[in-house]
């Protein structure tokens, strides 16, 4: 169901979609600007209305990041990419992960390779290295980057001062870094 909300001198036409399998409130934005708000069915619509007002500030900066965008050219990935190079995304971190952790010298389980949409890596606390099989697009530093950073969870599984000493060691830069991998809509965890 369409919606609209006056933000600041704007105003936003959202989708409000309710789902069963939905437990929170959550709101996405598409690279079309196109927004929606999915939520629980035991939720009343006000709820919904205040959760975007309160997340205004994010939602303009992705709808100018996206209109700034508008008429780039956008590489696309589907499954037979991620069959592609799943097993040469696996081998670079195995390698990479293998050569920092020389230095971090930290315990982990396995290194799994996902199709993520909104995530370049992640460290469960169980000591497993999950990272984005599209690594293998990007440069080598940042590719280096995503997998100290998460080599790094492993001992602090946050993002405190400490943690970010530990990235220091190899990325003094990773402020820069940080910044150029948030243009291409990816995070961290």
């Amino acid at each position: 169901m369409q919606k609209q909300i006056a933000i600041g001198n704007e105003t936003l036409i959202y989708t409000l979609k309710k789902s069963k399998k939905a437990r929170n409130v959550r709101l996405s934005v598409s690279h079309d600007g196109t927004v929606v708000v999915s939520m629980p069915f035991f939720v009343r619509e006000k709820v919904a209305e205040r959760f975007v007002k309160e997340k205004s500030k994010w939602l303009l900066k992705k709808l100018a990041l996206f209109k700034q965008r508008e008429g780039q050219k956008r590489t696309r990935y589907g499954k037979d990419d991620y069959r592609k190079y799943k097993e040469v995304a696996r081998k670079l971190a195995t390698e990479r992960v293998e050569y920092f952790n020389e230095t971090y010298k930290c315990k982990y389980n396995r290194i799994s390779i996902r199709n993520q949409k909104t995530m370049w890596g992640s460290c469960s606390s169980k000591g497993n290295l999950n990272f984005n099989y599209k690594i293998v697009h990007l440069p080598l530093r940042t590719a280096d980057y995503i997998i100290v950073h998460e080599l790094c969870h492993l001992k602090e599984m946050n993002h405190s001062k400490k943690f970010w000493d530990l990235v220091y060691i190899f990325f003094p830069n990773y402020k820069e870094i940080r910044k150029d991998l948030r243009k291409l809509g990816i995070s961290l965890n």
